[in-house]
Parts: structure tokens; sequence; C-alpha cells
């Protein structure tokens, strides 16, 4: 099969397609002919090997696993002895942090880690879903406890995660601000949001509005600048970024919480949790994944390099050809 590999740490010029063998399904696994496959964070940050801390699991001076990619959507191919839930032919998507192989054309899964994609739902549409929309519901949801009538900002508002949790907060009734590049606020009206900020321009930490939820793509400012921009009683949550600013908000939260009532709190991704109620969503027509440069697998060192700019719309996907 087709794969793109990185046998070493640094930019996309490290990514090479390759042919490599297609892997054997273990008991509990199925083998998934991969037909969409989306970019995230982790991606990117594997790829360059930070942060350092990372390598302890990726592996500390070249890559363990040398093909990325862990949100997929696919066919089934062929299943383990084991396997209950899933037949070859139907069609799945689901995360697979952790074991990643998913920038290939072939890529082996636990049962556990797929859901059925619904039949209205293209494979694109499902490889755009998995993590960034876990993240979006469960901050929102687990750790923020939205709740109506709340003012919501978002913060990294045009990525994945914010192009979800726009749509997945408008379920209850609150009013959400989106900050961004002035590229992307025409895109965040579109899709919702009530008010946009341009980030070059404003800084929501200093201008005197509160919010009763932020939602943080970014993590790119002081735990101190944050619960600034807090109402009483607030709540800051956090989903990625640097970090030193993430080590800040857990050592530093329970002061906050203590002095000033504010809650400040990290959101530690469970994989494919949400996958039913994101199926929901996506079939009452509520949420509909933003998509941006859908390619062919051998533009995935270009895909990466767009990724990494900052300026891709929603989520960078990878379709793969039938």
């Amino acid at each position: 099969m087709r794969a793109v590999v990185y046998e070493r740490y640094g930019s996309p010029d490290v990514l090479e397609l390759k042919e490599v063998p297609t892997p054997t399904p273990k008991d509990d696994e199925v083998l998934v002919r991969v037909r969409a496959v989306s970019i995230n964070d982790w991606d990117w940050g594997l790829l360059q090997g930070v942060p350092l801390i990372g390598r302890l699991m990726s592996g500390v001076f070249r890559p363990k696993q040398p093909i990325l990619g862990s949100d997929i959507a696919g066919r089934i191919d062929a299943i383990g002895r084991n396997v209950k839930r899933f037949k070859p032919g139907d069609e799945v998507f689901g995360d697979l942090s952790g074991r990643w192989g998913g920038f290939a054309e072939y890529v082996c899964a636990p049962e556990t880690a797929l859901a059925l994609k619904p039949p209205a739902m293209t494979f694109a549409e499902a490889a755009a879903i998995p993590q960034a929309a876990m993240l979006a519901a469960q901050g929102l949801r687990d750790r923020g406890e939205i709740h109506t009538g709340q003012k919501v900002l978002i913060n990294g508002a045009g990525g994945g995660v914010g192009t979800f949790a726009v749509q997945i907060a408008k379920q209850y009734g609150v009013e959400v601000t989106g900050v961004d590049s002035s590229a992307k606020l025409d895109l965040l009206r579109s899709i919702g949001f009530d008010k946009v900020i341009d980030y070059t321009k404003e800084d929501f930490t200093r201008n005197g509005i509160r919010y009763d939820l932020i939602l943080d793509v970014k993590t790119n400012r002081s735990v101190f600048a944050y619960t600034r921009a807090l109402s009483t009683n607030g709540t800051y949550v956090t989903v990625g970024g640097s970090m030193l600013r993430l080590l800040q908000i857990v050592f530093l939260a329970p002061l906050i919480a203590r002095i000033s009532k504010k809650k400040m709190r990290v959101v530690m991704l469970k994989a494919n949790k949400d996958l039913a109620y994101m199926i929901e969503l996506f079939e009452a027509g509520k949420v509909k994944p933003v998509m941006d440069r859908i390619r062919a697998l051998s533009d995935i060192p270009e895909a990466m390099r767009y990724f990494g700019a900052g300026n891709h719309k929603g989520k960078v996907v990878i379709e793969l050809s039938a």
C-alpha cells in the first residue's frame, strides 16, 4: 500500500510517499481502507518532535510510529476473529490517537475506536469530526458546563475545534463571540458566531467585556489575562496550546478558584466519547463540518505545511480515491 511516512523529526519536508506493507488486523482489530483523513495539532507536534517531553512516548531520537494521522474514515476490508460490532463493507470513522497510521491507504484499528458512518455523511465530513468535535463537546459540556443564557467566547475560533464549538454552543441558547484573524471573520459570522473579534486589532482580555465561559484553542496568554476576561464565577477551559501556559493553568487553578471563585480547567481528551452525540447533531442538520483544502494522499506534505501556517479554515481534510 501507499503511505506518507517520516523517519526523522522535522518540517513537512521529511514526509515521503512510499510503498509499505499492508497491515494485518489483530483479533480485536479491523482493517480499514482509508477514504479520508484529517490533520490535527498532534500530527503537527509529532512531526516536529515537540514538545520534547512528548518524545518519551513517540521516540526520543526518531519516531516509533512512522505514519501519522489519527482521524480517519473509510470502509472495513477485513476483521479480526474477535470483532463483533462490524463486518467487512461497513463504513466507519474514528480517532486513532496513540496509534496513528491514518496517512495511508489502509490502517488497522481496534473496533472500540470506531463508529458506523451515517449514510448521509461523506467520508470527508466523517474524517473531520472525531478529535476536533470531541474537544469542542467535552470542553463546552463536560468541563465548561455550558447552559442557557451565558456569554461564551471561543479563542482560535476559525479552526477545527472552534467551528464545531460554535455549532454545539448554539444548541444551548447562548451568545457566542469568536476570536481569530481578520481573514476568518466572514467565515465565523456565516457559521453562527454572534460577535467576532480580530485578535490583531483587539485584545479580548483587555476590552472590559466579561464572559461566563471561555473555550480556548490557543492558550497563548497568561492565566491572569484569562481570569480578567471572566465574569464572576466564570469558567475558563483550554483544549490545548503552549505547554508552559497549560502547566501554569494546572498549578494556579486551585489558588484562583480560592481567591476569585473563577474556574480554570484543562480538557483531557476522551477519544471518540461523544461520536454518537455528534452523529445525532449531524443527522438533525444542527452541525456541519467546516473543511478546507481537500487533497490527495500525495499532497499531505503540502497540506501539513498549510496547516502549520495556521491559515486554514475549519479542518484540513485529505480525501483518498475509492
